[in-house]
């Protein structure tokens, strides 16, 4: 018993905090460090492209290949969990409609229909396309206790949503334009 718990101390010792962290969510899906890192795996994912939910595997790259497909400010938030300043963002003042993916893989996130005015200088939206497409964890970095918004598909750094937003969901998703792609709706 004692060698076992020697054991299960070094594991624990090794693979660091984040074997121990699971994050929790007031919408959308919960992991943990741990899982945030295995490898590929199908996940269901709601396409407004196929109108209803798809099959997609996970996306695990090494860094370099993030590196090489990004632009920096795009890696520095989405991999590295930066934040743009307030009011510099792409789309935080954007009112054309159309549909907010994921700039790392594409995976559809938002819609110009859930968008509004934050008055915060990012873009903000009270829900996401389909809970299944994102994901969230507890996030205590700068002296804070919030809710961190990832893409479901590739793990990508969105922002974070907060519980003061409008109706009906109440919700806030607080995201970085450097995460999003903005695809204008054919008219």
């Amino acid at each position: 018993m004692t060698s076992m718990l020697i054991k299960l101390v070094a594991l624990v010792l090794m693979a660091g905090p984040g074997l121990l962290a699971v994050g929790f969510s007031t919408a959308g899906q919960t992991r943990s460090h741990a899982q945030a890192n295995t490898g590929s795996s199908k996940i269901k994912l709601y396409s407004i492209a196929q109108k209803g939910f798809i099959m997609s595997e996970k996306i695990d790259k090494p860094d370099a290949e993030w590196q090489k497909q990004l632009t920096r400010e795009q890696y520095e938030v989405t991999r590295k969990k930066g934040t743009e300043r307030a009011f510099s963002g792409e789309y935080w003042d954007n009112h054309e409609k159309g549909l907010y993916k994921c700039v790392c893989c594409g995976t559809d996130l938002f819609t110009s229909d859930t968008k509004f005015e934050s008055g915060t200088g990012w873009p903000s939206f009270y829900e996401p396309v389909a809970k299944e497409n994102v994901e969230t964890e507890t996030d205590i970095s700068h002296g804070m206790r919030r809710t961190e918004v990832q893409c479901r598909k590739c793990g990508a750094h969105l922002g974070h949503v907060f519980d003061d937003g409008p109706k009906p969901t109440g919700l806030r998703y607080c995201m970085n334009s450097a995460a999003l792609k903005f695809e204008k709706e054919d008219k």
